[in-house]
């Protein structure tokens, strides 16, 4: 991600950002200096500047011209992150949810609002969570997977083909053979067998998930991850011998099952 689309994140306008980035690269500027820098007018830049100064994130240095200077980093994201702490805080005692009798099912499109489905699932995490998904979509999940295990939560990742990851706990997972670019890559998370996350990226639909917190979708989960636990397991025990018998990616165990009995799966 940009320097640029980061401080954003953290509350800065593009124009805020793109003149905290001027003046973290160059120490005591003045507004027309800065304003030289991002190419934009002196008056758009003396409101951006106001603003920051206003959230922390620049000094003003009193003289003939006035300078700005930028609070480094660390210090704007500590003082940020203290002010979220506090605000959250009296939101969460004050802004109680309604109690609910049932359960709930959510549905999410677009891989932005997937991902932000999986940071909050991650993050709200208390002992486990249980991660099944495609190597090449990973990467939608690694970073709340791994700020999640920095928390001390036991991550479980079980991966369709071989992947790269500092996630402590991966299981790989063989793929059977033909997989294209167009297959629909399932995933699934589950957060401590309460809240459960089931979707998909890639082949010919939007990426889309259900969130939902029922027992019997958890459950469903949970076995699934036993399964593949087993599956991996036998597979690295057993391999030449499931290969001898059933046929390379158990191709003739699929083929008695899906054209011997007719079945449609």
């Amino acid at each position: 991600m940009l320097l640029l689309d980061l401080l954003k994140r953290i509350g800065l306008s593009d124009l805020e950002a793109r003149c905290y980035v001027a003046l973290n690269e160059e120490k005591s500027l003045t507004g027309y200096e800065v304003a030289k820098r991002v190419s934009v007018s002196r008056t758009n830049v003396y409101s951006a500047l106001r603003s920051l100064m206003d959230k922390g994130a620049c000094r003003l240095i009193e003289g003939d011209p006035v300078q700005y200077d930028a609070v480094p980093i660390e210090q704007l994201v500590r003082h940020l992150r203290s002010e979220f702490d506090q605000t959250s805080e009296r939101l969460v005692q004050e802004l109680k949810a309604p109690a609910r009798d049932t359960s709930s099912f959510y549905n999410w499109q677009g891989t932005r609002a997937l991902e932000q489905a999986i940071g909050r699932l991650a993050a709200n995490a208390e002992h486990t969570i249980i991660a099944d998904v495609w190597a090449e979509d990973l990467i939608h999940m690694e970073d709340s997977l791994l700020a999640a295990q920095r928390r001390g939560v036991n991550v479980i990742l079980i991966s369709l083909g071989p992947v790269q990851t500092r996630l402590d706990q991966t299981f790989i997972h063989k793929r059977i053979d033909g997989a294209t670019a167009d297959t629909p890559r399932k995933f699934s998370l589950l957060c401590d067998s309460r809240s459960a996350l089931i979707g998909g990226f890639g082949g010919d639909l939007k990426p889309s998930a259900l969130e939902s917190d029922h027992p019997s979708i958890c459950e469903i989960l949970k076995n699934e991850f036993f399964h593949d636990l087993l599956m991996i397991r036998i597979e690295a025990d057993f391999g030449p011998r499931l290969t001898e018998k059933y046929g390379h990616g158990y191709e003739r165990l699929r083929e008695e099952y899906l054209n011997g009995n007719g079945w449609r799966i």
